[in-house]
């Protein structure tokens, strides 16, 4: 199983329909792919020119879709999808555009639901801690600093 197979630019290009198909990709993933698959960098220009044109591959559907799945499905706020995107090379226009998809009133209800939720799971009596565990929590996610000590305020007043 070691050796790799080698691809003409016919099958590569199919191959890569297909996993463009299956989900949305950023440019990134597919050139990796491509070079994964042992094309030359002229073959991958081609492909991905190709999957362009057909509409197989479009940065701003997928920024705008990764956006979407990270704060419906994983709850992320914008800073983590933000910094997720840039690692992917997507444009700052995308990426603005990708931040449109989340609703705001959903977003602030999103932050509240999973702040309530993480607080009655600290067990941590010490409130000073117990903020700090939360507020913690809900940064690394990606929300927003000044949104994250609003919500401490309004969950875990001070004594």
């Amino acid at each position: 199983m070691g050796h790799s197979k080698a691809y003409s630019v016919a099958e590569a290009t199919k191959k890569l329909e297909a996993y463009c198909a299956y989900q949305e990709r950023c440019h990134m993933e597919v050139v990796q792919k491509l070079k994964d698959m042992k094309m030359i960098q002229e073959a991958v220009d081609h492909i991905v020119n190709h999957l362009i044109q057909e509409n197989y591959l479009n940065e701003e559907r997928f920024a705008q879709s990764f956006a979407r799945g990270k704060f419906n499905i994983k709850k992320w706020g914008k800073n983590r999808i933000v910094t997720e995107l840039k690692q992917r090379q997507i444009s700052r226009f995308n990426i603005k555009t990708a931040l449109q998809e989340i609703d705001e009133t959903a977003y602030l209800a999103t932050l509240d639901a999973l702040a309530q939720k993480r607080m009655h799971q600290i067990t941590e009596t010490n409130l000073q801690k117990k903020r700090k565990k939360l507020a913690d929590y809900l940064l690394y996610r990606g929300w927003e600093s000044h949104l994250v000590y609003g919500k401490l305020k309004e969950l875990v007043p001070n004594p």
